[in-house]
């Protein structure tokens, strides 16, 4: 996949002898190459997902910007919102199963969302859960780390899955 997906790009990248200014919006050609290979790599991405969460049995739900989730246990809380402090207990880990990040490792995580810098996938997941939830959110690259991972324990373009428990939200 990614000798395909570099021959793309390089191929976009030539500019067939015709010297290009910085600034310079890309090409009609070269913007229906880009928009093949993202559409290609989202549906690999679905694909890869889809396969994990068969192996493991999770009923997932995939929302309208691609976050894949579960409700695997209710809690009676109170719903959370857009400005609520959540914290959770959570464990990050890549599809292969290496463990990322987790709440074991540094506590419960607590954070305001919507003024966070959190993923954008974990903050969807939250708004669809109440205190007292557990869920598996699957989280594919555009809305995790996207093309560079976190320079850290997440390589790039990396799919990252979330088992998460809602501890609070006020």
């Amino acid at each position: 996949m990614c000798i395909v997906c570099f021959s793309l790009i390089a191929s976009v990248g030539c500019n067939k002898g015709q010297d290009k200014q910085a600034g310079e919006k890309v090409t009609g050609d070269q913007d229906e190459v880009l928009v093949r290979i993202n559409k290609y790599l989202l549906q690999k991405d679905i694909e890869l997902i889809e396969s994990y969460a068969q192996r493991r049995d999770w009923d997932v739900t995939q929302s309208q910007t691609g976050l894949f989730y579960e409700i695997y246990q209710r809690g009676e809380g109170d719903s959370v919102k857009a400005g609520n402090e959540v914290t959770i207990n959570y464990v990050l880990s890549l599809l292969d199963g290496t463990i990322c990040y987790s709440s074991e490792q540094s506590g419960p995580k607590t954070f305001t969302l919507g003024h966070s810098r959190e993923e954008s996938g974990l903050e969807q997941g939250l708004l669809m859960m109440r205190v007292g939830d557990k869920a598996h959110l699957i989280l594919p690259p555009h809305l995790a780390h996207g093309l560079l991972g976190d320079e850290n324990m997440i390589p790039a373009r990396s799919v990252i899955v979330y088992d998460v428990e809602v501890l609070e939200a006020e």
